[in-house]
């Protein structure tokens, strides 16, 4: 179905497979054009001509490995100059399952590399001119590790906790500029993320695995009606609402001039 609206350009990267994949597809069909970033450029390909023919848009892709210095830089030099662009979906990522004592470091460090470092840089490139040109908008996929690191390895849940709380402070340096901030935290997701972390998807109770469509859907009707953190599993909003409360709460008392009174000692 070829759409006539016109929402300028998507960059969407990790959009080769999975949630990216997806977001791609749906984006099209609302009217984006699309920039698709991945290592794999068959599969770019395919999607490109998929989305073309379906959606009338125009779709171009880039091959690259953001874990790769110049590569990376190709895509912020992109966010920096392609005035079209309106939506950052920054979705590239790895994870892992195994225990601290079980990780290769080298493998975390590009993790971090990838979750942490090359997200933020693309952020940097986006940012000053969606401000330029009065608006824009930024998906950052997280993960409820970012909330709950327990479940998984720990360095995965860093950079997701990483991801949500730069989005938050993104939401409160951007909003009065028109940029709209998301964070996504999908639980577990039926992709290949799970069989590159470590852990086969098969190894997983059934009940907890959302398909990526179903998760893909939920979090662009999060983004319909402007939530900053959208978690698509999440049956009660009020639970989300009282969490961040209570965080608020702690606001006035993070920083004061004495220690409390359980942390003095008695002479």
């Amino acid at each position: 179905m070829v759409s006539n609206i016109q929402n300028g350009t998507a960059l969407i990267t990790g959009a080769s497979s999975g949630i990216g994949a997806i977001y791609a597809d749906r984006l099209a069909h609302r009217g984006y054009d699309l920039i698709l970033v991945a290592r794999n450029r068959d599969r770019l390909d395919r999607i490109a001509v998929r989305l073309a023919d379906e959606t009338g848009r125009t779709v171009e892709v880039i091959a690259a490995d953001l874990n790769d210095a110049s590569d990376l830089a190709r895509i912020e030099e992109v966010l920096r100059t392609d005035a079209s662009i309106t939506l950052l979906v920054n979705n590239a990522g790895v994870g892992a399952t195994a225990p601290l004592l079980a990780s290769d470091v080298n493998k975390m460090a590009d993790m971090i590399n990838l979750n942490v470092v090359a997200l933020t840089r693309l952020t940097y490139a986006a940012v000053p001119g969606f401000a330029t040109r009065g608006g824009g908008s930024i998906i950052n996929i997280a993960s409820i590790v970012g909330i709950a690191p327990e479940r998984l390895n720990g360095v995965y849940g860093g950079t997701k906790a990483f991801v949500l709380a730069f989005s938050q402070s993104l939401k409160q340096e951007l909003s009065e500029k028109n940029i709209r901030i998301q964070a996504v935290l999908p639980g577990a997701t039926a992709t290949d993320f799970w069989e590159i972390a470590g852990t086969p998807l098969a190894h997983l109770p059934g009940e907890i695995i959302m398909r990526s469509e179903d998760l893909v859907d939920a979090a662009l009707v999060g983004f319909d009606q402007g939530e900053l953190v959208t978690i698509p599993s999440l049956p009660d909003i009020a639970d989300w609402q009282e969490y961040e409360a209570a965080r608020q709460k702690l606001m006035p008392n993070l920083s004061k001039q004495e220690p409390a009174a359980r942390y003095r000692t008695s002479i």
